[in-house]
Order: structure tokens, then C-alpha cells, then sequence
């Protein structure tokens, strides 16, 4: 067998595939099991990271040059700043069952960025679950002195999460100081790249206006605003029909009368408002209105709801009658209880009157 030749073909066939050959041979035909991990975070500002395809041509060629038996390959497409990856959980399960002993990465802040994921790969290689560790840019060795060159990998990738976490809230906070929306322009705005703030949207802008314009006549529910702006042409980005707490949510929003709420403060902002602040405050006003509990029409009486018959065992309701409060037995429709009428002042003195009667507190039954 020509294995020279193999292992040349196999090399320029090996990058593009989703699903690697399980087995890589070396001279002395032993090799050792690893699964291969690459990650791209789609919306962090680490772009300097090479592309999955680049990922995999560096791994590719280390896993031939360590004659590495590469079991499978884990392409994930999502930060790792927070717990919770399922490519990655599913990696680290396969791994606790023995189909693997290494893991081969780029960078150790590929695997994690955050203290429970790099914190459960350095238990697992404490405990020989993970037997090796591999990276195209980083040395590591299950030694002492490896794996606390790992922690500090993993505690300056988590670092510079939270500083680039950190440096983006103060970046925000100062824009907001400016009088500038420091995010993606809300729906009946742009971003105007050169001015750097936003503008009115020229194609929703009026949807928007008409859509507080009608809510402030009271004469409509949020979900006939939502239909009406909805027959105009209003869309949402994906060329959606907005739901009813999204319009709920823009009805409620500041930011559309020149006003910006952002951390639970408002700040005064430099775009061009779309209504004017009268007209928001009326919105306002008509949202809380509507949203008042109504009442239900039923009188408050003491002890309702407390007391069952003693002979019938049916709840005992309350009426008014010439101006007195009587306790009457209510069975069904019809009243067939024998017990008489009582009166509200006599309550005090319902056990004493008659054994039928049955109080039962809150935790207590007579």
C-alpha cells in the first residue's frame, strides 16, 4: 500500500468536510483519539479570529503532523462568553463516555470564555477524563505547570470579555451623555452613518405617527392599531407582521418624541423626534386608563366564602334586604335547606344559635 500517497490524498481532501474519515495513520500504527473543536462568534467584536475553514486547515495539519486519530468534528458558530453551548455540551458528554481522549482547538479561548466552561475542562483533566490537550497557537501539557498555563488562558480570555464588556457600556454611556442612541435605530429610524445618529425612517416614519396619533384617540385596542398600521404597509425588518407587544412596546417608547430610555434612564437625545411630547403623554395616558383593572360588580361582604352549612354542607351566601346584611344557605339555584335566614349582627353569636352551622376558618375546620 502506497501510504505516502494516502496520506497526500487525504490531506487535500480533508478541509470542507463536515464529516472526517475516523482514523489518521502513523508509521507505527498507534494513534491517539481526538475530537476536533472550532468556534466563530458571530456577534462579538473578536474579528481578528480566523474563519472556521482557516481553524480547520491549521488543525488538519497539526492532527497529521501529531498522527492523530480524529474521531469527530465540532463546528460551532456562537460566543462562548456565557455557559450553554450545545455543540460544545455535546462534545464534552462524548468526551465523559470515552469515545475521545483530547480535544484539538485553535486557542483555548475557542473552548471558553467564561469560568464554568474552562473550569469543568480543567476538572476533567484533573480527574484523566481529558487526557490531552492540543492548540495550533498555545502549548499545554497535563502537568501541573500546564494546566496552570491553561487557567491563565482561560482567565485572560474571560478578561477580555468583560473588558471589551466594559469598554462598550462606557462607550454607550458617553453617547448617551451626547444626546446619541447608542444602538441599531429603533423601527421609524435609520442610522445615518455619517452624521452618526439616527434618523427619521422616510418610509415608516408616518406609520409610526399615525399609529400614536390613533391610540391617543382611545377609540382602539392595541391589536386594531396593529391591524390598521399592519393594512398601511407597516413591516417589521424581516418583512413581518408586527405582533401586539411589539406595537405595545413602541407605543410605550420615549424615543420617538426626541426622549431616550436606556438602563432605566431617560436622557435627552439630538435626533429629530417623530411626534411631538404632547401627543406621547396622551398615549401614556390612555394606556394606563385601559389598563386598570375593571371592577366586577359584585358588593364586598365580610365572612363571604367562609362558612358551609352544617346540615347541607353548601357555602353560605350573603343579600341585602331592606337594608340588612342576611347569611342565607345557597344550594344550587334553589334554596331547600331548612336553616333559616341570619343576620350579620348575630354572627358573632352563630355557634351558640346553632349547631348547624359549621364555621371553618383559614387551617381550622369546627
Amino acid at each position: 500500500m502506497n501510504l505516502k500517497g494516502h496520506l497526500c490524498q487525504f490531506s487535500e481532501s480533508w478541509i470542507g468536510y463536515t464529516e472526517l474519515p475516523f482514523w489518521v495513520f502513523n508509521m507505527n500504527n498507534q494513534t491517539k483519539k481526538f475530537f476536533i473543536y472550532t468556534r466563530k462568534s458571530t456577534d462579538d467584536k473578536d474579528r481578528q479570529v480566523r474563519s472556521i475553514s482557516d481553524q480547520l486547515s491549521e488543525l488538519k495539519e497539526l492532527a497529521m503532523k501529531e498522527s492523530l486519530e480524529i474521531v469527530d468534528v465540532f463546528v460551532e458558530k456562537q460566543t462562548a462568553k456565557i455557559p450553554g453551548r450545545p455543540v460544545f455540551n455535546e462534545m464534552m458528554e462524548r468526551m465523559e463516555k470515552g469515545e475521545a481522549e483530547g480535544i484539538l482547538a485553535w486557542h483555548p479561548d475557542r473552548l471558553a470564555r467564561n469560568s464554568v466552561d474552562g473550569g469543568k475542562i480543567i476538572y476533567l483533566v484533573d480527574t484523566g477524563i481529558i487526557k490531552d490537550l492540543k492548540f495550533s497557537t498555545f502549548w499545554f501539557d497535563p502537568t501541573p505547570q500546564g494546566k496552570f498555563m491553561l487557567s491563565i488562558a482561560f482567565s485572560q480570555s474571560k478578561y477580555y470579555v468583560d473588558n471589551l464588556s466594559e469598554n462598550i457600556k462606557r462607550g454607550h454611556r458617553n453617547k448617551l451623555k451626547e444626546g446619541i442612541w447608542p444602538r441599531n435605530a429603533p423601527m421609524g429610524y435609520v442610522n445615518d452613518s455619517e452624521k452618526k445618529i439616527i434618523i427619521p425612517d422616510p418610509e415608516r416614519a408616518s406609520y409610526i405617527k399615525k399609529a400614536f396619533e390613533a391610540y391617543a384617540s382611545g377609540k382602539y385596542t392595541l391589536r386594531q392599531i396593529r391591524d390598521m398600521i399592519t393594512g398601511l404597509g407597516l413591516r417589521s425588518m424581516k418583512s413581518e407582521e408586527l405582533s401586539v407587544s411589539v406595537m405595545h412596546e413602541i407605543l410605550r417608547n420615549p424615543i420617538f418624541c426626541g426622549l431616550m430610555r436606556y438602563g432605566g434612564e431617560i436622557h435627552e437625545g439630538k435626533h429629530e423626534p417623530i411626534i411631538t411630547k404632547k401627543l406621547f403623554d396622551q398615549c401614556q395616558e390612555v394606556m394606563m386608563r385601559k389598563s386598570k383593572p375593571k371592577e366586577t360588580g359584585l358588593k364586598t361582604y365580610l365572612y363571604r366564602g367562609f362558612f358551609r352549612c352544617g346540615e347541607c354542607g353548601c357555602f353560605i351566601t350573603t343579600e341585602t334586604q331592606k337594608g340588612l346584611t342576611l347569611y342565607a344557605v345557597l344550594n344550587g339555584k334553589i334554596r331547600v335547606c331548612k336553616n333559616m335566614f341570619v343576620k350579620k349582627s348575630s354572627l358573632p353569636k352563630l355557634q351558640k344559635i346553632s349547631k348547624k352551622f359549621l364555621c371553618l376558618p383559614i387551617g381550622q375546620s369546627g
